[in-house]
């Protein structure tokens, strides 16, 4: 009986597995890749972000060269002569004037960013829906960032738009889940166990007790923190959570890098075990080695939710990030597949980052911290050396 019970119970895993795996198959394979026009006309693109982040222009970028390598835009190198740069306008810049397709044409007038100002956020938006609806001279948008997912994950228009970039777009309430957007022309990656890799990783060789956590404390904040998955696994691993809010959106960068020392210094005098430097305003290229410094003169083992560049400068560990080469591509097809007729609504938007890990062994000798020898034999990105920022 029990044998029998078993069989049963491995044909319904077998045939659950086969629908999942078909119903992805069909999603990914239903619409084509290959380049087309539309009805005739090249296709109008348009970018939306909610101001200057790295990783949105690194995302702009890897998208780019995704649709190179589809065939939609002709093979060419893109200019980012100052990689740490957090602008995607010169990137933008030489899609119009350089770039060559005879299937795209990326509008002179199509680039939008709020410069993380919320009154620029608000006359934007009124005007990109107006021009959506009246214009109708953008046929897809590329969304960056959270801002640009809030504001544009809505019926308020009907323009395809697929959202990159966002730390949750489900926590954020951009997408209904990592299944399903919620509208048929709203498409945002998602990779949904990414955060809880990253705090189990970090749990895994620090063992700490108490975790400080610096953000916003805003809607936005603690979406950009994931800080409920934070929690799940605080939970889970019965650590807890030591919280210093920063100001991050809306406010003038120094503003926000100066909150973000504040409770650098403040969560070193509460004696906190670790850190987690999570995506916010405060912390950029620029800023980053300031941070570090704090970090590591108070000897506290630190880890970067952004990535491996901001290890390369001083934080201990990351998940290392295989560039944008990737994601890129995951969204360059996304980008072909809708414009070979497939609603956005139907395609996978799960696209998971492989775990590996990034490492900086000068911040481990400066921190004194005796790095397991395991750790070297896995590690995909290991830094003997901090660098500085220019």
């Amino acid at each position: 009986m029990k044998l029998m019970l078993k069989r049963i119970i491995f044909i319904c895993a077998i045939i659950l597995i086969s629908h999942i795996s078909i119903h992805v198959y069909a999603k990914e394979t239903a619409f084509s890749n290959s380049p087309k026009l539309n009805d005739g006309e090249k296709w109008r693109i348009g970018y939306y972000e909610g101001g200057p982040y790295i990783n949105y222009k690194n995302s702009l970028i890897g998208t780019i060269q995704g649709l190179m390598e589809l065939g939609w835009i002709e093979r060419a190198e893109i200019p980012n002569p100052e990689p740490e740069k957090e602008e995607s306008t010169p990137i933008w810049e030489w899609l119009v004037t350089k770039s060559k397709s005879k299937y795209i044409l990326f509008l002179k007038d199509g680039h939008y960013s709020a410069d993380w100002d919320k009154k620029v956020r608000i006359k934007m938006m009124t005007g990109l829906i107006k021009r959506l609806n009246a214009k109708k001279d953008i046929d897809f948008i590329i969304g960056m960032g959270t801002w640009a997912g809030k504001d544009l994950a809505n019926n308020k228009h009907k323009t395809p738009t697929i959202i990159c970039s966002t730390s949750d777009a489900v926590g954020a309430g951009i997408i209904k889940s990592p299944d399903d957007s919620g509208f048929d022309h709203i498409h945002a990656q998602v990779d949904p166990y990414r955060h809880v890799r990253q705090i189990h990783i970090f749990h895994d060789y620090i063992e700490f007790k108490r975790l400080g956590m610096l953000y916003e404390d805003t809607e936005d904040g603690r979406s950009y923190a994931a800080l409920e998955k934070v929690k799940k696994v605080a939970k889970e691993r019965k650590f807890k959570i030591v919280k210093c809010f920063t100001k991050s959106d809306g406010v003038k960068p120094e503003v926000a890098t100066a909150s973000v020392k504040k409770c650098l210094k403040k969560l070193a005098k509460q004696k906190v075990d670790a850190i987690y430097i999570t995506e916010q305003g405060g912390v950029s290229a620029k800023t980053i080695c300031d941070h570090v410094k704090i970090i590591n003169d108070n000897r506290i083992p630190s880890f970067s939710q952004s990535g491996q560049a901001e290890v390369e400068r001083g934080l201990l560990m990351s998940i290392a990030k295989p560039g944008y080469k990737y994601v890129g591509l995951f969204q360059a097809k996304t980008m072909a597949k809708a414009f070979n007729g497939a609603k956005l609504r139907q395609l996978e938007q799960v696209h998971e980052s492989p775990p590996k890990i990034a490492i900086n062994l000068q911040t481990a000798e400066k921190i004194e911290w005796d790095v397991p020898v395991e750790i070297l034999g896995i590690a995909d990105a290991i830094f003997t050396e901090i660098k500085e920022c220019k």
